[in-house]
């Protein structure tokens, strides 16, 4: 017996112009609103006398164009107002840790910068440390660069001066020049997504994706990470596709729009993607508490 139950196929025919009209945004015709639902305007126009009683979508009297209606802004704040973003991509990251064999960890915006607030382990012993209540560095790690790259300046600048004037000075002596900083936020912008490769801690990768709201704002970041022999760090490989999937699912469940995860494969990186000690300094360790994943 299948697991699939059935519904009601004209509800679901009648969906695809909801959906189109939330896709597209902006007003639409009846012929190319149909166009977009894959389907004739004949067809199409019983449902939207029918959404139009339900107030599921609006006409507009003088152009003649179909948009959103009232309640159908009522059930999208209603579906907003009961989202948990983080509880939301608790779900999806615990699908992603045991597709890819990795730790995954969730991270927020918090009072100390980008913070984990949980971490959804694979089903091996992957020794990394990682845990609740971890505050990512924004310049070192894949998860901060998220961070960086997409929170406004006007919060993040003050940050990045910190921590740049302290990774500088600290024991570790890393030097971080600011066209790297620039380097690296138009990278993970480019590829919608951030990538280290066994730095901070030698040998660890990780790729870190963002998650936006229905506002377009970064909600979290959600963060793969493992042993480089496990690990494939090609930006075009399954791993990196594993978690641009997974973004995109959790940005879709709270609202966002999930094509802002997709990369512009126009530009290649200017750069390695490496950082830049200075001299006579050492790699960046495990040990290093400025330097976290």
């Amino acid at each position: 017996m299948s697991g699939e139950r059935r519904g009601i196929q004209s509800v679901e025919v009648g969906g695809q112009l909801l959906r189109a009209l939330a896709d597209a945004g902006v007003p639409m015709m009846l012929k190319e609103l149909a166009a977009a639902a894959g389907m004739t305007p004949a067809k199409a126009h019983p449902y939207l006398v029918s959404f139009g009683k339900l107030g599921l979508v609006e006409q507009d009297p003088l152009t003649g164009r179909y948009k959103l209606g009232a309640f159908a802004l009522r059930m999208g704040l209603a579906a907003l107002h009961a989202l948990n973003p983080v509880r939301v991509a608790n779900e999806v990251a615990a699908q992603l840790a045991d597709e890819v064999g990795q730790n995954v960890a969730i991270a927020v915006w918090g009072n100390l910068g980008a913070t984990v607030v949980d971490v959804e382990e694979c089903q091996r012993a992957i020794h990394v440390n990682m845990r609740p209540g971890t505050v990512m560095g924004l310049l070192t790690t894949a998860t901060g660069r998220v961070f960086a790259a997409y929170l406004p300046p006007r919060l993040i600048e003050p940050l990045i001066e910190r921590e740049l004037q302290r990774l500088a000075v600290g024991s570790q002596r890393l030097r971080i020049s600011r066209r790297f900083v620039e380097e690296q936020v138009a990278e993970v912008r480019r590829h919608a997504m951030a990538r280290v490769v066994g730095q901070p801690i030698p040998g660890i990768n990780a790729f870190s994706a963002p998650v936006f709201d229905h506002n377009g704002h970064l909600a979290l970041a959600l963060t793969v990470l493992g042993p480089e022999d496990s690990f494939d760090p090609d930006w075009d490989g399954p791993m990196a596709q594993a978690v641009r999937r997974a973004a995109q699912t959790v940005t879709e469940r709270v609202g966002g729009d999930p094509k802002k995860l997709v990369p512009d494969t126009a530009e290649k990186d200017p750069v390695p993607d490496a950082l830049e000690p200075t001299q006579g300094g050492a790699q960046p360790s495990s040990t290093d508490p400025i330097i976290s994943w």
